[in-house]
Parts: C-alpha cells; sequence; structure tokens
C-alpha cells in the first residue's frame, strides 16, 4: 500500500518515510503542494501525509482538491502548526486527523492504521499468498476462505509479516511491534511464537512458508513445491 508524504524538510520526511516503510507500507515523498495533483493522479494513494507550512504555501489549501482527485484518500496534517486555532482550522479545511511535532513515529503509524479501519476511506486490499489471505483494514486472517484464528501475539506476528509480504523484517522490528514497551521481550519468545505460527499454518494447509534469512528476522512466502 502507497502513503503520499508532502513534507519539505528532509529530515523529517526521511524519518517519516522509514518509520512507515518498517510498518510495511510504500512511502512516495514530495516536498510542494504543486506537485500534489500529479501525485495524485498517478497512484490511487488511500493515505496523505501533510504538512503545513510548505514552501508554496499552506497545505490546507489542497486538501479540497486532493478529495477531489481522490474523494476516498484519508489526509493526516503532521505539523508544528499546534494551537487549537491551527487543529480547528485543519479539521475544518476537511483533514481527518491532526498529529503535532514532535511526534512519536508509533503513534503515527498508529494514526494510519486507525484511518484505514474508518468507515467511508477506500478499503486496502487483502494480502493474500498461497490459502492464506490477510485483511489489512479488520487484522483478521482466512485460510481457503474460513477464519484463522490463532493467539494474539501470532497474529500480530502474521500481520506484521502480510504486510512486508516476501521481504525479511528483522528480529528487532517484530519484536518492537509483538510487544509493548512495558512487557518483557525477547529472540527466544520471539522464536517461540514463530515456531507455532509456522505449525499452525502447516497443520492448515495454508500453502505458506515462514522462512528464517540467518541472522536477519523472518519473511512470510508461497510454499514451493516438493
Amino acid at each position: 500500500m502507497r502513503i503520499l508524504i508532502v513534507e519539505d524538510q528532509p529530515d523529517i520526511s526521511t524519518l517519516i518515510a522509514d518509520r512507515i516503510r518498517r510498518a510495511g507500507y510504500v512511502p512516495d515523498c514530495i516536498s510542494a503542494l504543486a506537485d500534489v495533483p500529479e501525485a495524485l493522479g498517478a497512484y490511487d494513494y488511500p493515505v496523505m501525509l501533510l504538512d503545513r507550512r510548505l514552501p508554496d504555501g499552506d497545505g490546507l489549501s489542497v486538501v479540497a482538491a486532493a478529495k477531489r482527485i481522490r474523494p476516498g484518500i484519508r489526509i493526516l496534517a503532521v505539523t508544528a502548526a499546534r494551537s487549537i486555532e491551527d487543529r480547528v482550522d485543519g479539521l475544518d479545511a476537511g483533514v481527518d486527523d491532526y498529529l503535532t511535532k514532535p511526534f512519536s513515529p508509533e503513534e503515527l503509524v498508529a494514526r494510519i492504521r486507525a484511518s484505514l479501519r474508518r468507515p467511508g476511506g477506500d478499503p486496502a486490499p487483502p494480502v493474500a499468498i498461497g490459502r492464506l489471505s490477510f485483511d489489512l483494514n479488520s487484522d483478521s486472517a482466512s485460510i481457503g476462505g474460513l477464519p484463522l484464528v490463532v493467539p494474539r501475539r501470532e497474529l500480530l506476528l502474521l500481520g506484521a509479516l502480510m504486510r512486508r509480504a516476501g521481504r525479511a523484517v528483522t528480529f528487532s522490528t517484530l519484536l518492537e511491534e509483538i510487544y509493548s514497551s512495558d512487557e518483557l521481550s525477547h529472540m527466544g519468545a520471539l522464536k517461540m511464537v514463530a515456531m507455532r505460527l509456522r505449525q499452525r499454518l502447516n497443520d492448515q494447509d495454508a500453502g505458506v512458508e515462514i522462512h528464517a534469512p540467518r541472522g536477519i528476522g523472518y519473511l512470510i512466502r508461497e510454499a514451493r513445491a516438493t
């Protein structure tokens, strides 16, 4: 899933792009309001992250046009303009959420996911590998059309891998996404969750395999024919 980032400060743009890439999205970065219509015409972005103070004007000036081009798009203002008046102006202009700088990258990703779950936007298509399908909007999985019921941590691991299907996800990223900051987490626990999930998918003939590139992490891919 592609996300459009409209931000003129390279360090912030890079920070946002790196974090949402780790969350399984594909970031596209532009730095000027004038480039927004062309970008939206090129790809069907479900989410746009929009700075307000840009070299060629206030980001709010493109909100109406963006929603005409992509009626289902979710627009999140990510800006240093933090007064109550600024927030009210943003919401009145049509942005769907408002996050002020400095911000937590984890909160930004959580807000992106929350925006995708709200009704009215364009739903993200499910990720399908083999007989396994993962719904990015509801964080639920099915095998051959039947719901897959797994413990919470296995579902979190499955979601983290399916959002990046075919790519290796590092151990550190998986630990970060599966365990909260106040929970005890370690490699042994993660490997146990992965082992149980792998066995469960094998038992249900999901047609996928969880591969562990040496020293990197895990990736999920279609099972190879034997």
